[in-house]
């Protein structure tokens, strides 16, 4: 009976060290979109002043190198969003240069995460915010947790 304590116990312990950290780099934009399906003044053309935050998961932080103890360096991330930024979302009319015909948050959100899926190991959401109390997060997949930081 004791040997069983003490293997459940082992066994919860165990479970106890799984560890995951979630990073997040912020970028922000300046944009213009109108939402033509909108039955409001989101019709007409206006713009944002964007914010996006890419969320990236890991369960092992990097041993050795440069990058020890981190699992992506933030400049990594930068690296793959800069490109986004200059060709099709900084200073851009969004629905031309994303081809989105209603670029509202969740499709920005959506298009930016297809655009850095399979180039960012662990990219586990892209979070959107249109204004300072819009926010859109988007993932593919499900979230057990998730930390939203303002």
């Amino acid at each position: 009976m004791n040997e069983k304590k003490e293997e459940q116990s082992h066994t919860q312990r165990d479970e106890s060290k799984s560890e995951t950290w979630i990073i997040g780099k912020e970028f922000r934009f300046e944009a213009a979109h109108k939402l033509p399906n909108h039955d409001g003044k989101c019709a007409r053309l206006h713009g944002h002043s964007w914010r996006s935050v890419i969320y990236i998961t890991g369960n092992e932080l990097t041993k050795y190198g440069v990058k020890k103890d981190m699992i992506m360096d933030y400049g990594d991330i930068k690296k793959y969003m800069k490109p986004l930024l200059d060709n099709y979302l900084d200073h851009y009319y969004l629905n031309k240069t994303t081809g989105l015909a209603n670029p509202t948050s969740e499709a920005i959100a959506k298009w930016i995460y297809e655009q850095l899926e399979g180039k960012i190991p662990g990219l586990i959401a892209v979070r959107i915010d249109e204004t300072c109390t819009s926010q859109c997060i988007y993932s593919k997949g499900k979230i057990d947790f998730f930390i939203i930081q303002n």
